[in-house]
């Protein structure tokens, strides 16, 4: 007999409405044309242009003359090139030339989905019962590019869910490089991603063991400089890209979680970064701290990458390392066990794996967890999100894909000491598509990236059919009977 799941009638939309303010570029000629066209216009006639526009966009963007400005500084040095001073340019003419390197780009248009949830760092002014909750989501713009956006609710004493409405504008982050890189491990990360690998050398030999963004920088632009082949000074260009996946985002201090978008950032993850699971994660010393494994996918390589911040306004960013940092669905475990970090991946495609590691970066040796065993999930199974602790263990909501790509959700339960040891699985999906969320982006999909707890519930956030979200839930502790003798039903069906 299956579980009683209650899913909710909340519905998390896209919004086409939520827009960022990108650069625009589109080559050096064009660019040269378009900047010596502004420059022939008069003062007057560049008033008249762009003052209309900042009455226009600023109803759109926080900081619409900041933006401009940011978008005409990245053109400075054509602007020079063609013998024009750049400082000596009036403030106007520069936000009219900043306008035409500027698009807008609609973050959530086609698509709002596979979701996380954790707690929010803010649990003040609730009555008992309650609980502030941050609810992380994949959206989706044209080209399939996708980003990581927030949304702020509240769970009250029953497991409804109230979702605060999004801010009237959407920022990115000022992105930060004062990153120190390894140089073992920055060459290793190069090479799985096919630089050339006589690149990699003359980079060996020249960087030191520790170096800083602007060594690499000096290094890359001298050793181009010299370089006759073209395609080999397009492989210089990648390793400055893979430089990108290293960085620091802080985002302003008057901005609403709503209003904070993680957008691709590196050409390594150009088209999108996908399936973020965030986990609260407490350290040794009871200090908490906020990681989210997501995929970096540059429309070939999949690059794991993860993040980590305390406030949600700054984060750091990093790739992941070793053999065990392949493919996709890595979750992390929210605490060490037996003094080590733990995480869930799928390296294979097909199967779940566990794996230990004393840094939090580099993820080897890699042990096979899970296999497909049921029908509805025979073509895999991964995890939907980072393990939750129970006191009759790991509790892992999984999914598991099926006949006509269909995708379920099932859930296991793990031992606490040792989470290679599988206490419990459903034989039979937790959640299925019905019929009214089974049409989307893509049909027949059910996904999460990660679920919390709340009085005695299990509260699961998912994506449906890969375009809008809701969210289901089940009773924690007929779950967990039903996993625990789920174990006695398997040696019953294999007697």
């Amino acid at each position: 007999m299956r579980l009683i799941i209650e899913r909710k009638e909340i519905k998390v939309y896209p919004d086409p409405k939520r827009v960022i303010a990108r650069y625009f570029f589109n080559g050096d000629e064009r660019a040269k044309q378009v900047i010596k066209n502004v420059l022939k216009l008069s003062e007057q006639e560049v008033f008249g242009l762009i003052s209309p526009l900042l009455q226009e966009y600023s109803k759109r963007h926080r900081n619409i003359t900041k933006i401009l400005t940011r978008h005409c500084k990245k053109v400075k040095p054509i602007i020079e090139q063609i013998g024009i001073d750049y400082e000596g340019l009036s403030g106007y003419r520069k936000l009219l030339m900043g306008s035409y390197f500027t698009h807008e780009y609609s973050i959530e248009s086609a698509a709002f989905f596979n979701p996380s949830i954790v707690d929010d760092p803010n649990q003040s002014d609730l009555v008992e019962g309650e609980k502030r909750v941050i609810i992380s989501f994949r959206a989706v713009g044209e080209g399939h590019i996708s980003s990581v956006v927030f949304r702020r609710a509240l769970l009250d004493r029953q497991g409804n869910i109230t979702i605060s409405p999004a801010g009237n504008y959407v920022d990115e982050a000022e992105v930060i490089r004062n990153a120190v890189y390894n140089k073992k491990l920055f060459l290793k990360k190069a090479d799985v991603t096919n630089i050339d690998a006589t690149i990699l050398g003359e980079l060996d030999a020249r960087l030191s063991d520790k170096f800083e963004y602007a060594e690499l920088r000096r290094v890359i632009l001298e050793s181009k400089a010299i370089q006759p082949d073209e395609v080999l000074k397009l492989e210089y260009e990648k390793v400055l890209w893979l430089s990108d996946t290293y960085q620091e985002m802080s985002f302003s201090r008057d901005t609403d979680i709503s209003d904070r978008v993680i957008f691709p950032i590196s050409e390594f993850e150009r088209k999108g970064i996908e399936d973020a699971r965030f986990v609260r994660f407490v350290k040794d010393d009871g200090t908490i701290k906020y990681y989210a494994t997501y995929t970096a996918f540059d429309g070939s390589i999949i690059l794991p990458k993860l993040l980590e911040t305390s406030d949600f306004y700054d984060f750091k960013v990093s790739p992941l390392h070793g053999e065990g940092a392949q493919n996709k669905n890595l979750a992390l475990f929210p605490r060490k066990i037996n003094g080590r970090y733990a995480m869930l991946s799928r390296i294979d495609g097909w199967n779940n794996y566990l794996m230990y590691s004393d840094k939090l970066t580099v993820w080897d040796d890699p042990i096979k967890l899970q296999t497909p065993e049921f029908p509805w999930e025979f073509v895999q199974i991964g995890n939907c999100g980072s393990p939750i602790e129970t006191e009759d263990g790991w509790l892992v909501i999984t999914h598991g894909v099926g006949p006509m790509r269909r995708y379920c959700l099932g859930a296991s339960l793990l031992d606490l000491q040792d989470p290679s040891i599988e206490i419990g699985r459903l034989h039979e999906p937790l959640v299925i598509p019905n019929n009214d969320e089974r049409e989307g982006y893509v049909p027949n999909v059910l996904y999460s990236c990660g679920s919390i707890i709340h009085n005695g519930e299990l509260i699961i956030p998912y994506g449906l059919s890969d375009y809008c979200s809701s969210f289901a839930s089940v009773n924690l502790e007929r779950l967990l009977e039903k996993l625990k003798q789920s174990v006695s039903e398997t040696k019953t069906l294999t007697v």
